[in-house]
Order: structure tokens, then sequence, then C-alpha cells
């Protein structure tokens, strides 16, 4: 798994697609507020952690699951 903290959420749900093959096709999202928004354009969020730590092995049954907050809010 790839360090995608800091990254845009579009580019590491598409870098997740690439790096597999497309073997992990879709990741989910969560609001790092906690305020449960919904993230409808990715391209407006930034990834704040991810449920899978860096440099561990992804295979096609990990479920990735971002915290990301809007472009504009800090994490």
């Amino acid at each position: 798994m790839p360090d995608l903290v800091g990254a845009n959420l579009q580019d590491a749900q598409n870098a997740v697609q690439s790096l597999t093959d497309f073997g992990i096709a879709v990741t989910t999202s969560t609001d790092a507020t906690g305020a449960g928004r919904n993230q409808v354009l990715d391209a407006n969020w930034t990834v704040c952690a991810q449920n899978i730590a860096p440099g561990e092995t992804i295979t096609a049954d990990s479920r990735i699951d971002f915290a990301a907050v809007k472009l504009e809010e800090a994490c």
C-alpha cells in the first residue's frame, strides 16, 4: 500500500486502481471531520488518513478506506 495521505482523494483512488491493475477497483472514503458528509466529487477532497498502513501488502480482498476533508479544510 502506498502512502497516499495528503493526496487528492481522486488521485489516491486512481493510484490504487493502477497499482493493482484494477484488482481493487473500488475504495471507500469517510469524512475525517466526523460530520458524516459524503464525498460526492472526489477531486474536491484531500486524504487525511488511510486504514491500511503504507508498505502493507494489499490484495484484491483488501478493503481500503480513506478519511478525507474538503480541499480548503485542514486534516
